[in-house]
């Protein structure tokens, strides 16, 4: 009898010790959950930093392009204005040469022909007409040459006035290039910095599968010697009796698609990308197994689609209501058909690396309304 009491004391004492850890380690899982939200808003700020990044490249570059293409408007109006200056200049020289030579022609004859043309008049009137006409063709020839020159004085300060706002266009061209080589490199700091976030993330996430499993089994154990201790006290009590069964309690809205899984190769969201043509944007989880391991049913539902689709392979997608679906894809084999009702845990299929897969593995994916959401939130 006492030796009973001592057994049902050393189990009371292991329950309290196990109680203890449990409680322990609850609070270690709520700080790194804590850890993993910090983590997670410190990588959507990064990534809305990153988006904000590109959004003023991509002004910059649309403004680099309007600037190009004002720097070619002004080269070709600088061009024009250029052919326009040698032919205001070819016509001054033209006037002046042409003033020249009847200038020359007055001096050697000694306006001998202006007084022939005055002296032939035949009146008065005639005379001031003579004298008024050859007054005119000098005035004529000192005026056009002085508006040419006026017209050469006018391109020279249009072209040189061009030849300054290509230089302000310029200087704007380069100061956008420096802007766009400074964003360049915010966006690879940026992107460096979600990377380690994301790899923090990950870190974070693998702790957190391992405490809850180290919780769960501790909570177990917990449950196994409680219902041991209560059958040696009922024992101690009635002299005799035998140890309950033990009680294994899961969590999560979905049971694991692929419990026999070595490790989890992509997180849901982010990642540098794996393989040629594969995306950074993950939309599930990846569970990496060897070929073959069993594949689960996540939850009850309707097989609405089990066939090859492209990147994915082999796909199966189970709809389960109210906006909700699963996706299993780089199936080696199905082993279910579209319109099949499944249940919770059933074997729909196995491990493979069908598709644009890197090696075999499970890609698991929800959707909510049609959009991805990460698998962990049912997990």
């Amino acid at each position: 009898m006492i030796l009973r009491r001592k057994a049902v004391s050393l189990l009371l004492i292991l329950v309290l010790c196990l109680g203890t850890a449990v409680r322990a380690d609850a609070s270690e899982i709520s700080e790194t959950e804590k850890e993993a939200e910090e983590l997670e808003r410190k990588k959507q700020a990064a990534e809305e930093e990153k988006n904000a990044l590109e959004e003023q490249l991509n002004a910059i570059v649309s403004e680099m392009e309007e600037t190009k293409a004002k720097i070619d408007e002004k080269e070709n109006q600088i061009s024009a204005k250029e052919d326009e200056l040698i032919q205001a200049r070819v016509d001054e020289n033209d006037q002046y040469e042409s003033m020249k030579k009847r200038i020359k022609y007055m001096y050697e004859n000694g306006n001998t022909q202006f007084i022939e043309i005055l002296c032939e008049s035949k009146s008065i009137g005639e005379f001031l007409n003579n004298a008024e006409y050859i007054t005119t063709i000098s005035e004529y020839d000192r005026d056009m040459l002085v508006e040419f020159q006026r017209i050469v004085k006018d391109v020279e300060e249009q072209e040189a006035a061009l030849k300054r706002e290509y230089e302000e266009l310029e200087v704007m061209q380069n100061d956008l290039i420096a802007k766009q080589s400074e964003l360049n490199d915010l966006m690879e700091d940026k992107e460096e910095e979600i990377h380690q976030i994301s790899d923090d993330i990950g870190a974070t996430q693998e702790k957190l599968k391992k405490l809850k499993e180290a919780a769960a089994e501790a909570k177990r154990k917990q449950e196994e010697a409680a219902a041991a201790a209560a059958a040696a006290r009922k024992a101690a009590s009635s002299g005799g009796g035998s140890a309950g069964a033990p009680v294994v309690s899961g969590n999560g809205t979905f049971t694991h698609p692929c419990p026999g899984y070595t490790y989890i190769s992509s997180e849901f969201g982010w990642r540098a990308q794996p393989i040629p043509g594969a995306s950074t944007n993950h939309k599930g989880m990846d569970f990496a197994a060897g070929t073959g391991t069993p594949i689960y049913a996540a939850a009850s539902g309707t097989v609405t689609s089990a066939s090859y689709s492209g990147n994915a392979g082999n796909l199966i997608v189970i709809n389960h209501g109210n906006g909700l679906q699963t996706y299993y894809m780089h199936c080696n084999s199905m082993y279910v058909s579209a319109g099949q009702t499944v249940s919770k845990g059933q074997n729909i299929g196995s491990v493979g690396s069908t598709g644009n897969s890197s090696g075999p593995h499970l890609h698991f994916q929800v959707m909510l309304n049609g959009t991805p959401t990460n698998p962990r939130n049912y997990l």
